[in-house]
């Protein structure tokens, strides 16, 4: 029986908002009012020839639905086109196949030496942190990744930071998952703590959705590891859509800003989410305002399931165009596809 509201959840810890996300398609379709939906049209276009429930339900167990009370907030009621619903919600499109759309679209599993280790780039490596993610977006480019395979105990931790040790052109560490601030302070402590003992590792990068999906993750004990040592810190945080961006995250990004981390956004372009210039300029203006910039705007990575989320390069390069004639030059994100083999970010524009 489903007795949940959409309420606060201020009395709440950060864990017990993520131990308490919304995982059955059925409540998220009651919670939001929607379960009698049962047919009808995207604005993107796309048909609804089966009931919502069904679909979501289909989709579900290929890649399950996960989502916070904290983000399901921000969701309107009774519409089906809310861009941030759109970002959750199963769909019957995920499984059908495209040409191009692969399980491992990066090739990051060549680049997996050790487990909990990624090392694609020079200069930089990858630690996944932590196998969880707070919320499982729709066109997550590692739905498909092997996180079984990739969660380190503490001896393999040590493997992997003799690794990074071992290379002295490798300057800066990025943690990266899941989502890494799904992992404990204690975990994250710990980590950074052996990672500033390697004298060529001058940077830590977090890249994380948390602050976007439960902002009340940004503790004390967070801000601690975050701030404590000498590495430079900064923090790529992942919104897409202005409506992402409330108070309460408004306030999160605050604290780490205040607390001398450097705040950067990425967002990937979606069809029928963020595919319009106003949508990509009150993105950055809100984004600003809130003392982070906004950084790379990536392409889709053609990962099996999330096709019909794909906006043309065309169609990209034009938007870009377009918001670099409305906005100030900072405030414009980078074009990029990320590709696999490739040295680097390959910039579109």
């Amino acid at each position: 029986m489903i007795t949940r509201s959409v309420a606060s959840v201020d009395s709440l810890t950060w864990q017990e908002q993520l131990a308490g996300s919304i995982r059955d398609p059925k409540e998220l379709l009651h919670l939001l009012e929607l379960d009698s939906f049962k047919a009808g049209t995207f604005e993107s276009g796309a048909l609804l020839k089966e009931s919502l429930l069904d679909q979501a339900l289909a989709a579900n167990q290929d890649f399950p639905l996960r989502v916070p009370m904290a983000y399901l907030q921000r969701i309107k009621k009774g519409d089906i086109n809310d861009p941030l619903l759109l970002q959750i919600l199963p769909l019957k499109e995920e499984l059908s196949g495209a040409p191009g759309y692969t399980a491992d679209p990066l090739s990051e599993q060549t680049a997996n030496p050790i487990p909990g280790l990624i090392h694609k780039y020079h200069g930089r490596v990858l630690l996944i942190v932590s196998p969880n993610c707070a919320i499982n977006c729709r066109y997550c480019f590692r739905r498909h990744f092997p996180y079984q395979d990739n969660k380190p105990g503490r001896n393999e931790w040590l493997q992997a930071l003799d690794y990074i040790a071992g290379d002295d052109s490798i300057t800066e560490v990025i943690y990266s998952g899941g989502d890494p601030l799904a992992a404990s302070d204690k975990q994250l402590l710990w980590l950074t703590e052996e990672i500033v003992q390697i004298k060529h590792v001058k940077r830590l990068r977090v890249h994380t959705r948390l602050p976007i999906v439960i902002p009340d993750r940004i503790t004390d004990h967070c801000l601690h590891w975050l701030t404590s040592t000498d590495l430079l810190t900064s923090l790529v945080i992942h919104s897409n859509h202005p409506n992402e961006l409330d108070s309460h995250v408004g306030s999160a990004l605050k604290k780490l800003a205040n607390a001398g981390v450097t705040l950067l956004n990425q967002t990937v372009l979606l069809s029928g989410i963020n595919d319009s210039v106003e949508t990509l300029q009150a993105l950055s203006e809100k984004l600003f305002q809130m003392g982070v910039l906004p950084y790379y705007i990536h392409q889709l990575d053609k990962v099996k399931g999330a096709a019909h989320f794909e906006v043309t390069d065309q169609r990209a390069k034009q938007l870009i165009t377009k918001l670099t004639a409305q906005l100030p030059g900072y405030l414009v994100p980078k074009l990029v596809r990320e590709m696999p083999d490739h040295p680097n970010k390959v910039p579109l524009l």
